[in-house]
């Protein structure tokens, strides 16, 4: 039955504001009249949608963000396993998640799916109707859940693995703020102190007949360079942006691109961990919901967001269907980590393979986060010291026709 917002006018003049399920707009209008309530709208609850059905147009995407953003959707997901799992049936605890939520927009998508479920569908068909939303893991997550009758069990380890993600990138995001900081500080400093600093102190020499160091020179020229041309290099650097983007688009680059990322010294080491985690753990979450393994190996490759790795989870997935072990398959894929075809063949030979997944999955993850700590505290000291030397060549190129010019008069 479909959901509608309303607000009406009640005895006392007061707006009331809510949700209600009718078959049709005009039965809606019909229930609030019999609640002794005078109608002013009544409109269908859309999320992702247009209000004739169709999906939502390219502006209504870029311009609107979505309902559950990855911690909200991390904390719906575990209210609702919690609801769930105390044994409340799923249309009821969706009307209290509806009831509970204090976003508009978030109350009106949690009444869509309410509405689904209680016409009959699926609830993994209902989370498949709002893509913006919830993924396709996140839906196939929850129709094996259903399948098998553990909806309660699957969704505790689906906020699992939600929160488990949000906190690794957390963590990721906590070691590289720091440098971009220092970095963006000192670019601002840099451009400032070139642009405007060296030139007015150059200006005082220029009437001086004496050869300027050549450290002054080419700061001037650097100075120079930047007043004059400094909208061009910003549009340069743009463009080339724009192009990398674009090029980055293409499947055969950007998988090249990928695959030569992660062959750098440091952060290689960090994507091939960071990746090599997601799908681990992807690959567990639903091995351990009863997905068969071809399709969670398909689902597990999707997450990956380096196309060189994806492509060889996609390679392992053919060998897997020609007969070939998990373990074995990955093991010739030389980009994922040896540590990844271990745990899987433990997990094949002991038959608790989603278990052992999982220890894999967090032992990728503590080692990326322990490198992503190493690299920022060995970049914080190098990003200083480099802003130092610059500053320094800087008051150097200001001081020494300074010190010339003191020597002259002496």
């Amino acid at each position: 039955m479909p959901a509608f917002s309303f607000e009406a006018l009640d005895a006392q003049g007061q707006t009331r504001k809510g949700l209600m399920e009718a078959d049709t707009a005009k039965s809606a209008r019909s229930l609030l009249r019999a609640q002794a309530l005078v109608p002013l709208s009544v409109e269908p609850v859309q999320t992702g949608q247009s209000r004739d059905g169709a999906p939502a147009g390219l502006g209504q995407r870029l311009f609107t963000r979505p309902v559950l953003g990855a911690s909200a959707l991390a904390i719906w997901t575990r209210q609702l396993a919690g609801l769930v799992a105390s044994g409340l049936p799923l249309e009821r605890a969706l009307s209290a998640l509806s009831e509970e939520a204090d976003d508009e927009r978030q109350r009106h998508l949690v009444a869509a799916l309410r509405s689904e479920v209680n016409a009959g569908a699926p609830f993994a068909r209902a989370l498949a109707q709002h893509p913006r939303e919830f993924s396709d893991i996140y839906c196939a997550v929850i129709g094996a859940g259903e399948h098998s009758g553990n909806l309660g069990l699957v969704l505790e380890r689906l906020a699992d693995d939600l929160e488990e993600r949000q906190a690794l990138q957390a963590k990721l995001m906590g070691a590289a703020l720091y440098p971009a900081i220092v970095t963006l500080i000192a670019i601002a400093i840099v451009l400032f102190l070139v642009s405007y600093v060296v030139p007015q102190v150059a200006s005082v020499f220029a009437g001086t007949k004496r050869a300027l160091p050549f450290l002054t020179v080419a700061m001037l020229a650097v100075s120079a360079a930047v007043r004059s041309y400094g909208w061009l290099m910003l549009i340069a650097v743009v463009l080339i942006a724009i192009g990398a983007r674009w090029a980055l688009a293409i499947e055969h680059f950007r998988q090249k691109f990928d695959a030569a990322w992660l062959n750098l010294p440091l952060v290689g080491k960090l994507a091939r961990g960071y990746n090599a985690a997601r799908f681990a753990s992807t690959l567990a979450m639903l091995a351990s919901a009863g997905v068969p393994i071809l399709k969670a190996l398909q689902a597990a490759a999707e997450t990956l967001n380096n196309r060189a790795l994806r492509a060889d989870a996609l390679d392992a997935l053919v060998l897997v269907r020609e007969g070939a072990p998990l373990a074995s398959a990955l093991a010739q894929k030389k980009r994922f980590p040896g540590l990844l075809a271990m745990f899987a063949r433990l997990g094949e030979q002991t038959g608790q393979l989603p278990v052992m997944l999982q220890r894999a999955a967090t032992q990728l993850s503590n080692d990326v986060q322990r490198r992503a700590m190493q690299l920022a505290t060995i970049l914080e000291p190098l990003l200083i010291v480099a802003m130092g030397l610059i500053v320094m060549l800087i008051v150097l190129a200001v001081l020494l026709p300074i010190i010339q010019l003191n020597q002259f008069v002496k």
